[in-house]
């Protein structure tokens, strides 16, 4: 990548971090919506004029339009521990009250606490530390990922049709919260590395990374499904096989068993066994739950047979985002087998956790999307209709996230 582009890409995303920021402060300034949210059936419990009291992570004033819903457990376990007292306890299936933060991975709030401590030179609070350490974490994570992304797709889009594919990113109808205290931003920095790694057969560098992004999210287990499905692809199976385990074959098992290894490890551990137990007794969230997951969106799409507009909205964009990954991973399957893999395997573990929300957040992560829409987006006329349409719907959802109503 040349200086020229470097430079680009970095003004590219200070850009767009400014505006971002920005307008949820002017926006938060102007108007105000009307309370509750009854987008889905729970929500207007959590939406109320008083559904912060309560949260202290939710409450300190410092970039408070940046921190809204699973942010509060990000900064709990960064400013204090999973077993944060200040955090609510719920009782999971094996009849122990668990912290609710055991829900989510550590790596996020472990590099957010680790960036907080030069920080502190500025007299914030320790929430508000955390908070400023969060977003910046998320942005530096968002420029790793739109470097690597670049470089996945340059060679078959050259240099115009990878700007296109980075610029989608940042602009996809859930593209902001990149810049919250949130883990897609440090996420995608990490899985889109080691994926472009792979690419380039450095699979130590690609192993390493793979680790990271697990320990960031669950969903960063398809990272392996990726690897596996790269080393197999490798090998021609209709020729003696032995003559083909040379020591580079050997090697490419590398970025496969380190995240094996390490999620192994997690999931033995007080964590993974909190984590699942967590997840299943207060979210409702399981592995490839399949049944239970239909069951869910049958229900989830009754939506549509009422008058809740509100409803309509947010689960006509989780059907749109869902179909657009699903179909670009297939589109991008011949050509890139691995990367197409690690979105479908994305896809399959978010569609199927057993609720029906957050589509349009968890598919933001999915690298073939921006490779199509890159693909697409030479023609003209489509490359303005979907920044139009993008660029809207992901103020829209902006706005809704900064007054902590529901956006995913």
């Amino acid at each position: 990548m040349s200086k020229k582009t470097i430079t680009k890409v970095i003004l590219l995303w200070v850009a767009w971090a400014i505006i971002v920021l920005g307008f949820q402060t002017v926006s938060a300034m102007r108007v105000s919506p009307s309370r509750p949210d009854n987008a889905l059936f729970w929500t207007a419990n959590e939406t109320g004029s008083k559904s912060q009291e309560g949260k202290p992570y939710l409450l300190e004033p410092f970039l408070n339009k940046q921190v809204s819903w699973d942010a509060e457990y990000y900064l709990s376990i960064a400013v204090g521990s999973y077993e944060d007292l200040l955090m609510r306890r719920v009782p999971v299936p094996d009849g122990r009250l668990v912290s609710q933060n055991y829900a989510f991975f550590g790596f996020y709030p472990f590099v957010v606490r680790l960036v907080a401590i030069p920080l502190r030179v500025f007299g914030l609070s320790l929430i508000g530390t955390a908070a400023l350490s969060g977003v910046l974490v998320s942005l530096l994570g968002t420029l790793a990922g739109m470097f690597a992304l670049y470089e996945l797709v340059k060679d078959e889009l050259e240099e115009s049709g990878a700007w296109r594919a980075v610029f989608y990113l940042l602009v996809f109808p859930t593209g902001f919260f990149l810049a919250q205290v949130y883990t897609e931003g440090l996420f995608i920095g990490l899985a889109f590395w080691a994926l472009l790694f792979l690419q380039r057969r450095q699979w130590l560098w690609a192993g390493l990374l793979a680790v990271f992004t697990l320990w960031t999210r669950a969903v960063g287990v398809a990272l392996i499904a990726a690897f596996a499905v790269d080393w197999v692809l490798s090998i021609k199976w209709k020729e003696t096989l032995k003559p083909q385990l040379t020591r580079e074959k050997w090697l490419m098992l590398v970025p496969i068993l380190l995240p094996l290894a390490a999620f192994l490890g997690w999931r033995f551990s007080v964590y993974g066994r909190n984590f699942f137990a967590v997840e299943a007794g207060f979210f409702s969230r399981g592995t490839l739950v399949i049944g239970r997951s239909i069951w869910g969106w049958k229900d989830a799409l009754k939506v549509f047979g009422t008058q809740n507009g509100q409803g309509k909205v947010v689960y006509a964009l989780e059907i749109v985002t869902i179909l657009l990954a699903t179909a670009s991973c297939f589109i991008t399957l011949r050509k890139y087998p691995a990367i197409s893999v690690f979105g479908l395997a994305c896809i399959g573990i978010a569609v199927f956790s057993g609720v029906p929300q957050s589509m349009a957040r968890y598919m933001l992560v999915v690298p073939s999307m921006y490779l199509v829409l890159a693909r697409w987006g030479k023609n003209e006329v489509f490359d303005r209709a979907w920044t139009t349409a993008s660029v809207l719907l992901m103020g829209l959802t902006a706005y809704l996230y900064t007054f902590d109503m529901w956006a995913g």
